[in-house]
């Protein structure tokens, strides 16, 4: 596989840790030249040392939250390398401790739809330049079952209604982009030991990236649109 995938490139934001750390151990295995993205540009250098790899990892600072630290990744990568073939929207927060849908501020609801919905959809936009360099595109989006209708859950609202949001994205911009032959889409990767999940959750960040890399490496561009478990659809 790694043969077949040499010369193409991908950038993971929230790169730096858990399941963004996986799914760029993963796609420098397939043989993808990745950029590791973090809010911090030291803490994305220290994960890309940990990667213990060639010159194939890359790094950069951005915050997805911050329209201007997208744009000066952009910029920069730009002069880096020649397309995007893969974009994970993997950065993401949970700001819902202590609150329910009763009580969140609105402050907090603006928070999490920034960084974990507006924030894949913007840089979707700000590297579709690149994108469209890459004869076979293709975007991923990091969501949740608590982004599932039948996942809600009144006592994690912020969360839920971003990732929710961020599946609604995935569908329009799987549509928006179709012509272009740019294929979209979004992953559950369960719960998982992280920063995020916890140290109780099942899960291992390698299982939690498996469906990213597996969408960037094997899957069929004709699954735009839908949304996936352990590589198998599953409903909105």
């Amino acid at each position: 596989m790694s043969s077949q995938l040499n010369g193409k490139y991908a950038l993971v934001t929230g790169g730096n840790k858990g399941i963004g750390f996986a799914i760029c151990q993963g796609l420098l295995a397939a043989g993808f030249d990745v950029t590791v993205a973090g809010r911090s540009h030291h803490k994305a250098k220290a994960a890309a040392e940990k990667l213990h790899t060639n010159s194939k990892v890359r790094v950069v600072e951005l915050d997805v939250a911050d329209d201007q630290s997208i744009d000066r990744a952009v910029k920069h990568l730009s002069q880096e390398i020649p397309q995007l073939d893969v974009l994970v929207n993997n950065a993401g927060i949970y700001p819902d401790e202590g609150v329910n849908i009763l009580t969140i501020s609105r402050e907090l609801l603006n928070l999490a739809m920034n960084t974990n919905a507006f924030g894949p959809i913007r840089t979707s936009q700000a590297f579709l330049p690149l994108l469209e360099k890459a004869p076979k595109a293709r975007i991923i989006n990091v969501s949740s079952s608590y982004g599932q209708l039948d996942g809600l859950s009144f006592d994690v609202p912020s969360y839920c209604l971003s990732k929710l949001t961020l599946n609604g994205a995935t569908i329009m911009l799987a549509e928006a982009l179709q012509a272009k032959g740019i294929a979209v889409n979004a992953i559950d990767p369960g719960w998982v030991k992280t920063d995020m999940g916890g140290t109780s959750a099942p899960r291992s960040p390698e299982q939690g990236a498996d469906t990213a890399i597996w969408l960037a490496t094997e899957a069929s561009p004709n699954l735009s649109g839908k949304l996936f478990r352990d590589r198998r659809e599953i409903s909105y």
